[in-house]
Parts: structure tokens; sequence; C-alpha cells
């Protein structure tokens, strides 16, 4: 087994877990990569490194048959978006905030290190969505967690029209729309009060941000539609942005057509925890706190 491994260096600690992991990866005699990153820090974790196990970002996702990311869920982002170009799984140890993404918390390394070695894990996959501009040439946008399409620096509303496999759906203004996986429900979807999607749903969500008309609501749209966006503006652009980290602008009026991407995102999931859990654990989901711990079932 070969195992790449990806870290946030921001991250505090971060770099002492990664020689941790890597001394266990060396006792069971189990190959590992390094990107460049990590190994220009390589004084930081006080652990010596061969320089043949460090590569650049390619080569480390293409020799790699498990890419473990460790950070928060914007490294997990980043990883996953990477790691999918390969059509490789990825596990994610968290040492950020909330860690919804993750598969772990760093406390729980050394159960994850056991269920790698033993080959204890499924592989689980996840939708991914891809958008094109029918307006301007842009390479494809995909997106792990969700495609935004907001009003950028201009302080008024914009106006987007939606229209589903040629049917149109509505017009309205707001300052943006969400289009989100059922993996991105819990992230910027459901803060501007889109629906939770469990992630083996095969759906796609619509949730305006912050429209002006109390009748519009988010749309839940199976994921073989085609959805096309139009968006128009008085300010000289619009923005695009993918999983919050790749932006994109374009003049308006500007047209973004998204559908279902024919790949998948891989994951490593562990018998650590389940969805349901995680939705309880992170994000307090149907937890009432006017009760105690004892009114509520584990």
């Amino acid at each position: 087994m070969k195992i790449g491994i990806v870290a946030n260096i921001t991250k505090e600690s971060v770099m002492e877990v990664v020689a941790a992991f890597i001394k266990k990866l060396k006792q069971n005699n189990i190959d590992y990569f390094l990107t460049n990153s990590l190994h220009e820090t390589k004084d930081k974790i006080k652990i010596a490194i061969d320089d043949d196990f460090v590569v650049d970002d390619n080569e480390l996702y293409q020799l790699s048959e498990i890419i473990i990311s460790f950070g928060g869920d914007g490294t997990m982002l980043a990883t996953a978006f990477n790691a999918h170009k390969y059509d490789k799984p990825v596990l994610g140890i968290n040492l950020g905030k909330l860690g919804f993404l993750v598969e772990a918390d760093v406390s729980q390394l050394d159960v994850v290190f056991d269920a790698i070695k033993n080959k204890n894990y499924t592989i689980e996959e996840r939708m991914i969505i891809e958008g094109d501009c029918t307006d301007y040439k842009c390479e494809k946008m995909i997106a792990i967690n969700d495609l935004v399409i907001d009003k950028g620096g201009w302080p008024k509303m914009i106006e987007l029209t939606v229209w589903v496999d040629e049917e149109y759906v509505t017009t309205f203004t707001a300052d943006g729309l969400i289009v989100a996986t059922p993996t991105g429900s819990t992230g910027y979807s459901i803060s501007v009060g889109g629906p939770i999607v469990n992630p083996q749903a095969d759906v796609i969500t619509l949730s305006p941000i912050s429209p002006h008309s109390l009748t519009v609501r988010p749309i839940v749209l199976p994921s073989s539609s085609e959805i096309v966006i139009k968006a128009d503006s008085l300010h000289k652009d619009l923005k695009v942005n993918c999983d919050g980290q790749r932006s994109y602008s374009f003049p308006p009026p500007m047209e973004i057509k998204v559908r279902k991407s024919e790949k998948s995102l891989k994951l490593v999931h562990t018998s650590l925890t389940t969805y349901f859990e995680t939705l309880r654990k992170k994000l307090l989901w149907g937890i009432d706190t006017r009760y105690s711990n004892k009114g509520n079932k584990k």
C-alpha cells in the first residue's frame, strides 16, 4: 500500500501529528509520499525524511493508493479536488475547528492507522457537480460542496433566472444562488436555509441567498437535471466560486450550465462514526439543549 500525505502546514501542531503518522508507517513498512511543502519544513517535525519519498503534487496523487489530508474542512476540500482527478480515495484527519467533512479527529489517529493497515474500511462515493459558462471561454468549474453565483463587490442585488431541463422555472432578485451537492448541503447552503441532504441522496439543491421575496425558497432537483442559470447585474462583473476556493469573474449578463459530473469523489470511510452521529456531534442536529444528555438518545 502507498499512502499520500497532504497537510495544512499553517495549522498548529500539524507537523508533530504528521511526524507521528510517518513513524507508524515506517514501523509497519508502509510506503508513503510527501508533498514538497512538507519536505521543506522537515526540520520542524524532527524526523529524517528520505528524499525518495518526496514528490510534487501531481505525482503524489498519481502514485498513491490513498490520500490522507491533515487539516480542516478547507484542506480536505482542496485535497479532494485534486484527488478526484486521479480517481483516488481521500481520508481526512481533523486539526481544524468543525471538521464536518473529515473522517476522524487527531485523537483517533491510532484507530485510523489500524483501519488502514488492516484494510478495515469502505470507499464511499460522493456526487460532484460541474459548471460551464456558455457566454465566455473558461475552464470547467468543478465543485465538491457547492457552486455559488453571487453579486461580488456590488452592494445591490442581482437578477437571476433559472431553467431546469430547458423549462423556465423563475426569475428573482437576490444576493446570489447556491447550487449544492448533498455533501455541500451542510456547508454554505444550510446557512441560508437550505435543506440537510443525506450524502447518499442523488439530488442537487438550489438555495437563494437573501432573495427579495418571501416566496422564493430552496428547491431540491434530481441529479439528472441540467440547470441553466442566467445572472445579470448593473455592476462590472459577477462572481462564481467553487467550494469557496476557486473563484471566477464574468461580465454580466452571464449564463452558466450546471450538471452532475460523470466522475465522483471517493472518500475512505471507517467504522469510527456515521453520518447522523456526525450531524448530532458537529452541528447539534436534533439535540434539544433544554434537556440534559439523559434526555437525548446517543
